[in-house]
């Protein structure tokens, strides 16, 4: 990570936030000098895709809530985000809907007795699909990191799934393991 790339460390999007506090993207960018914006392009119940299945334990093509989100540095889109929220979870809840959360998704969840406390993440480079690559303004050959990132409670159960593809260019990502 070269100097002045920005740097995303996924702890802060996994803690609920104290109150009154922004929105964790808005305050990560701010703190490299830079404006975080996102627009939540859609939420409601689809058909759980593969992966999203796999990672929350439920069949292929079940219910699940899904937001997606298009996140913007300094008014340049950067990455795509679709969550993913078990039915019995989200369901009649705004996080099936298409607005803003006060205090973010994580906050609403922990109000809902859902706390995550373990979360795992894969990444992977490959070459974005035709749609990323136009909502991403990517060129022809530029690649994407996809993200997938599951969030438990206690118990082990799913709670949120995660699937974000962002341009690689300039990314950077920090990973801090606390062992014992």
């Amino acid at each position: 990570m070269g100097e002045g790339e920005p740097v995303s460390t996924s702890a802060r999007y996994l803690t609920p936030p104290v109150s009154g506090a922004g929105d964790a993207w808005a305050a990560e960018a701010a703190a490299g000098g830079r404006r975080g914006t996102q627009e939540i392009l859609g939420a409601g119940e689809v058909a759980a895709p593969g992966q999203v299945a796999d990672l929350l334990g439920v069949e292929w093509g079940a219910p699940v809530v899904e937001r997606r989100r298009i996140m913007y540095l300094d008014g340049e889109p950067c990455e795509l985000t679709h969550t993913y929220y078990p039915v019995e979870i989200a369901r009649g809840t705004a996080l099936a809907v298409t607005s803003k959360i006060k205090g973010g998704a994580v906050r609403l969840l922990a109000e809902l007795g859902h706390v995550g406390v373990t979360a795992r993440e894969d990444v992977a480079a490959r070459l974005p699909t035709e749609s990323e690559r136009r909502s991403l303004s990517l060129g022809a050959s530029e690649p994407v990191l996809e993200l997938a990132r599951l969030t438990s409670a206690a118990d082990g159960r799913p709670i949120q799934a995660d699937v974000m593809v962002m341009a690689s260019r300039g990314q950077g990502l920090r990973y801090e393991i606390r062992i014992g």
